[in-house]
């Protein structure tokens, strides 16, 4: 009897949890199928499923180019922050020097920051260096968020992978990188893939750096541009609009995290159990 009570308690905290994330989603879906006249109608489902909401996102704003402009950054972030996260994990996690412990420290440390601590001082250096306003300024900035999330995973994993292998490959001679592209990366895919989604939403769904470093509609990413969809007062916004840009953008992430979900649990647990 115990045990029938606590099956049924857990499967009632797993279809709570799932309502609870699913929900939302599902109401932004049904909202952004109902026309203008009909959208404060409380509806579970719709009756007549109606699209122009997407047909004029696309048709009254450059969101086209905004999408674009999103995968771009998001993806040079996940491509630079693996780049340089795998050869400083390897770095921090094979070689013994001083200081070590610190610097992976300071580097978690980073990312305690709130993005508003930063955000004057990196709107200097942006405007320093001539990036404002530009997607590679979008880059440089978001690489503060996603390194050190990046280093610490895969120095962790590291650790935990067996020596053996690297000092089998010193003995036939391969040199640092050799060892890295391959012997060490065939066994890190699984994290390499969790930890470059991960740093893909984060840049994907980034709204601070995007609305403070860019100006014009031509570099702003969909957040952004999603925030700066307006009408003629707050009770004329056009939220079918807002709703149907939303479920665009959100419907990529859903994608990859389905696509890539065996991946991500393998990397998720990568390195918790020594072998």
């Amino acid at each position: 009897m115990k045990k029938a009570l606590g099956t049924c308690a857990f499967y009632l905290l797993v279809a709570t949890i799932v309502f609870v994330s699913v929900f939302p989603f599902y109401y932004a879906i049904i909202s952004s199928l109902k026309p203008s006249s009909q959208l404060f109608n409380v509806d579970y489902f719709p009756e007549l499923w109606h699209w122009g909401n997407y047909v004029s996102v696309f048709r009254e704003q450059r969101f086209g180019a905004n999408i674009l402009n999103s995968l771009l950054v998001s993806l040079s972030v996940v491509v630079v922050s693996l780049l340089l996260s795998v050869t400083a994990s390897y770095a921090l996690g094979r070689i013994r020097f001083r200081g070590r412990n610190t610097i992976l420290v300071t580097i978690l440390a980073v990312s305690m920051f709130p993005q508003v601590v930063v955000l004057s001082g990196m709107f200097e250096l942006i405007r320093l260096l001539g990036l404002y306003n530009n997607m590679l300024g979008l880059t440089l900035s978001y690489l503060i968020f996603t390194l050190p999330f990046t280093v610490w995973v895969l120095t962790t994993f590291i650790r935990g992978l067996p020596k053996e292998l690297e000092e089998a490959a010193i003995m036939d001679g391969a040199g640092p990188w050799t060892i890295i592209t391959r012997v060490l990366m065939p066994l890190m895919w699984p994290v390499l893939v969790t930890t470059g989604l991960l740093a893909f939403v984060a840049a994907w769904n980034e709204f601070l750096f995007a609305l403070t470093f860019t100006l014009t509609n031509e570099q702003r990413t969909v957040p952004v541009a999603i925030a700066l969809i307006t009408g003629g007062s707050a009770h004329e916004l056009p939220w079918g609009n807002i709703m149907a840009a939303s479920v665009i953008v959100t419907i990529p992430i859903v994608l990859l995290v389905l696509f890539f979900q065996r991946r991500i649990v393998s990397g998720l647990t990568a390195g918790a159990v020594k072998g």
